[in-house]
């Protein structure tokens, strides 16, 4: 099969999905109401509750909910073949991840920007709000360690990147400052002309660390010392960044990061349309070595792609509490998680076609080999590379622009999640009076401090990874219950629940299956730690089930009488 001819079956399903589908789930289960007074309006207070364009806040969004997660999961998931990986990337994104990122950010937007776990506090039970939140610290806790170390790892592997991902930030202050007089737009501002701006002296910084790498000093430090002192750095950042007014740094830096995305998409598929190679991966492969069952890891494998429980925190966490209308919420909730979905496909086809069949067979050779974090991040920038390279720019540079994007993206991650973390902690500590974590240093320094904790538990930074194997169950568990939030609130309203019960079933079903198939093996193998972690999210998820039945039954029995 043609690479090209995926493509644009994916992107034609992407388009007429955002048209038709994405309308009718505004206006049929959420009735979207542009005099609504949003949180931003309402709690205006220029750090966290800032009105914010429709154009800068989808920068935000998408910048957040991307990150390493559309290009991780794909280019692990094409192991099983390039067809599977498609069909449930562009119907995930489509009926799954779209209404559920979609729903969560108006629920959140309609609770004073309440986070979905507190919302389900009054949706279902404040039982099952105390059980969403510990999933929720358990998930974000992975995401901030894990994510310093792909940072690192990107440092470490693209050294050239560094000069480009650091001057970012200078950049995005300067954007702040040119777009904000104490926490309100500037009258007059030119967003467009100053963020392009940005943009290019950004790619020249690109061009500046490559040419330096190659010509001048090697920038590569060959230690794992590198990498602890690297990851250090990273998380030291982020407590600075979740702690900063959104308007100051966050906003503008993804701003800078939501046109470097439509310029990398835009260089993808012109190199996909020149080079249109035949796809080296086969169609299926079933059983590749070592491999876990197709059904149900595809659908743990491939999160951020196509449906994630990260995405509900950043709509109910930081997206909500920007957004300036509530029409706002159909381009930012489903048009962002259709625009990731145009991602992982271009993932995917670099992977599965930008490899030739002797780079793809190494890269895939058995399921230890393809599961490696790094490994398949070279495969992403070494197959999006040949891509870029098909029309002429040089391949040192093409890498040194796909590693940036990278690190640009699992970045602002970072940025976002321990904000989330924030959030989630000073929630908690409100509710059970725990005053020094109720303030913004406090909850900040806890979210940094255990993440840093666990980080610094292995080598060269990378402690997340002792974790790492439950946290994709972990994140689609989170889809699950927050699809039950959403189903739960719509049937309360009166509104069709269809839309959202279907996906919540199958994605409970699916992570749940995982979950039990991962607890034998980890029995099997004396993971002991993995084990009871496990085994206590699984009890978390299906008490939450019980709960939310429970509701339901009594919602019924009122409704009857």
């Amino acid at each position: 099969m043609n690479s090209l001819v995926v493509a644009a079956i994916s992107f034609l399903g992407f388009i007429l999905a955002y048209r038709f589908y994405g309308e009718f789930i505004s206006k049929r289960l959420f009735n979207l109401d542009p005099k609504k007074k949003p949180p931003s309006h309402e709690f205006e207070d220029g750090v966290d509750y800032v009105p914010t364009k429709r154009s800068i806040l989808f920068g935000h969004h998408f910048a957040s909910i991307a990150g390493t997660g559309p290009i991780v999961g794909p280019a692990i998931a094409v192991i099983w073949g390039w067809l599977p990986a498609m069909i449930w990337i562009v119907v995930g994104s489509i009926f799954m991840g779209a209404v559920h990122d979609f729903g969560a950010l108006v629920i959140s937007a309609r609770n004073q920007g309440k986070s979905i776990a507190e919302v389900s506090k009054s949706v279902i039970n404040p039982r099952v709000r105390t059980l969403f939140f510990f999933v929720i610290l358990f998930c974000l806790f992975i995401v901030i360690a894990i994510f310093a170390m792909v940072i690192a790892q990107i440092f470490f592997l693209y050294p050239q990147t560094i000069i480009s991902v650091w001057l970012q930030i200078p950049l995005a202050v300067f954007l702040g400052w040119r777009f904000y007089q104490k926490g309100s737009l500037r009258p007059g501002a030119n967003i467009m002309l100053w963020s392009l701006f940005a943009l290019l002296v950004m790619y020249l910084t690109i061009w500046v660390g490559v040419y330096i790498h190659e010509n001048i000093v090697e920038l590569r430090i060959p230690s794992e010392w590198a990498l602890t002192i690297w990851v250090i750095i990273i998380l030291i950042y982020g407590y600075i960044a979740s702690v900063l007014p959104v308007w100051f740094l966050l906003q503008p830096r993804d701003y800078i990061n939501s046109h470097q995305l439509i310029v990398i998409l835009a260089l993808l598929i012109l190199g996909l349309a020149v080079a249109h190679p035949d796809i080296s991966a086969p169609a299926v492969n079933a059983n590749p070595p070592g491999a876990p069952l197709l059904i149900p890891f595809l659908f743990i494998t491939i999160a951020c792609g196509a449906i994630s429980g990260f995405h509900s925190l950043v709509a109910s966490g930081t997206t909500s509490k920007q957004m300036d209308v509530e029409t706002d919420a159909k381009a930012i909730g489903y048009g962002g998680m259709i625009m990731e979905g145009v991602l992982a496909i271009l993932v995917l086809l670099a992977c599965g076609a930008g490899l030739g069949e002797a780079e793809f067979a190494a890269h895939y050779a058995s399921w230890e080999v393809a599961e490696g974090l790094p490994e398949k991040l070279d495969a992403f920038v070494s197959g999006g590379g040949n891509f870029l390279s098909s029309y002429g720019i040089p391949i040192g540079l093409a890498t040194g622009i796909l590693g940036v994007m990278v690190a640009s993206f699992a970045g602002t991650t970072i940025d976002t999640a321990i904000r989330l973390q924030r959030y989630v902690i000073t929630e908690l500590a409100q509710d059970y009076n725990v005053k020094p974590l109720a303030t913004k240093h406090g909850a900040t320094l806890l979210a940094v401090g255990s993440a840093a904790a666990l980080a610094l538990a292995q080598g060269g930074g990378a402690g997340g990874l002792i974790l790492w194997p439950l946290f994709g169950t972990t994140n689609q568990l989170l889809a699950g219950l927050a699809l039950l939030v959403i189903t739960i609130y719509l049937y309360k309203k009166g509104k069709p629940v269809i839309y959202t019960l279907i996906p919540m079933i199958f994605m409970i079903v699916m992570t749940i299956s995982a979950l039990l198939l991962n607890l034998r093996d980890y029995w099997s193998t004396s993971k002991w730690h993995l084990l009871v972690i496990g085994a206590i999210v699984t009890i978390l998820a299906i008490w939450a089930v019980i709960e939310a039945v429970n509701v339901s039954v009594k919602i019924r029995k009122n409704q009857r009488t």
